[in-house]
């Protein structure tokens, strides 16, 4: 899989750009601030429909324009697509494949995937849980794009039933009339249901990340190992063989249900869910210890970059090598683990590379170069 042709229009600090590609490995090198990051983000967002860098799409938009358009080309084996997203901020965006009539911005999930490497990615060790869960979900939604529409309705569901219990809770902080639940059982089939497929398919991948994992964190830092992945869930402890992707959508929901039923009182009390794949956390375990609080810098570095090495590995076992992006990722890493991830990820078929300076680009990664700057963004080298 690799992209051929890129074309932006008001995004980000572009008025509008042609960048056109190829397999192999291209890197776009220019002072920090001139747009570099902008473009591997674009590719980022046709892929996931999210930027790794804001949680919303308004900053995606040039400054005084009213929306923003997306749009590549991708070949996957024979087959050449053309997929286009409008990003709209306060409206709907929209979505085309093809050229055809419009899709909803979740069809066009699968048809591009990546993996991308970027200085955020040390928050997956040392930051708060949403970051371990919204890698997780990425992951899962880029192996299973129908993921997307399950996590849309978890997060419909949720909100819902976060909005009857926060009335519930009003309502009773300031003495008014006992309020009707009996709602709140439909709500809580609801999340359980959806909860329960979510929750499987996050175990799922966590077993077969493991071993991928693992052996990444000894390509990059031999001996400094092993590295164990651990779910923590809101449930408690979860069925024997449940960690290892073994328990069934009916057993996770029963879970889910009966401890729904046992938080009530105290999710009534406080207003919010108390029980959900929402509230879970991924345990990054180094040796005997866990990464976070306990791994150095670079250690902590290198389990981030285990991590999306192990996705790159699982995602190209399973069919369609995604396409990987480094972004400004070598300045951060001393020359040993620079040279390392160089030569693991030289390989690969098409290879987005972003850089300050040339000298930031390993020799392993030698390739076509665009020189950015300004909102341009010139070939140098083919």
């Amino acid at each position: 899989m690799h992209v051929t042709h890129l074309s932006l229009a008001d995004f980000r600090s572009y008025a509008r750009v042609e960048v056109p590609l190829g397999p192999g490995v291209t890197a776009f090198v220019g002072p920090n601030g001139q747009g570099k990051t902008n473009l591997v983000e674009a590719v980022g967002y046709l892929a996931t429909l999210g930027s790794h860098r804001v949680s919303s799409d308004a900053p995606l938009v040039r400054k005084g324009a009213e929306r923003a358009i997306v749009r590549a080309s991708v070949v996957q084996g024979e087959r050449q697509q053309l997929v286009e997203l409008e990003l709209n901020p306060g409206r709907a965006n929209r979505a085309r494949i093809n050229r055809s009539s419009q899709v909803r911005p979740r069809d066009v999930l699968g048809i591009l995937r990546t993996v991308l490497f970027a200085p955020e990615d040390l928050a997956l060790v040392k930051g708060d849980p949403g970051e371990r869960r919204r890698f997780l979900d990425e992951l899962i939604t880029a192996r299973s794009p129908r993921m997307a529409g399950v996590r849309s309705d978890y997060d419909r569901v949720l909100k819902q039933r976060n909005t009857l219990l926060k009335t519930a809770a009003l309502a009773r902080r300031h003495g008014g009339r006992q309020l009707d639940l009996s709602t709140l059982d439909v709500w809580d089939q609801h999340l359980a249901r959806v909860g329960a497929e979510l929750l499987a398919q996050r175990l799922d991948l966590i077993a077969a990340l493991q071993p991928l994992a693992d052996k990444a964190y000894e390509q990059l830092a031999p001996g400094g190992g092993p590295v164990g992945l651990e779910y923590r869930g809101s449930l408690g402890e979860l069925p024997a063989g449940a960690a290892a992707g073994g328990a069934s959508r009916e057993e996770l929901y029963g879970l889910l249900s009966e401890a729904l039923g046992q938080a009530r009182r105290s999710e009534i009390e406080r207003g919010v869910t108390l029980v959900g794949p929402h509230r879970d956390d991924l345990l990054l375990n180094l040796g005997e210890l866990p990464a976070k609080g306990y791994a150095s810098h670079g250690e902590s570095w290198s389990y981030a970059l285990a991590l999306r090495l192990a996705s790159y590995d699982l995602l190209r076992s399973e069919g369609n090598e995604p396409v990987l992006v480094l972004d400004d990722v070598f300045a951060e890493l001393d020359a040993r683990r620079r040279e390392r991830l160089a030569e693991l990820v030289a390989p690969g078929e098409q290879v987005l590379v972003t850089a300050a300076v040339d000298e930031d680009v390993p020799g392993q990664l030698a390739g076509a170069r665009f020189a950015v700057s300004g909102g341009t963004a010139e070939k140098v080298r083919p």
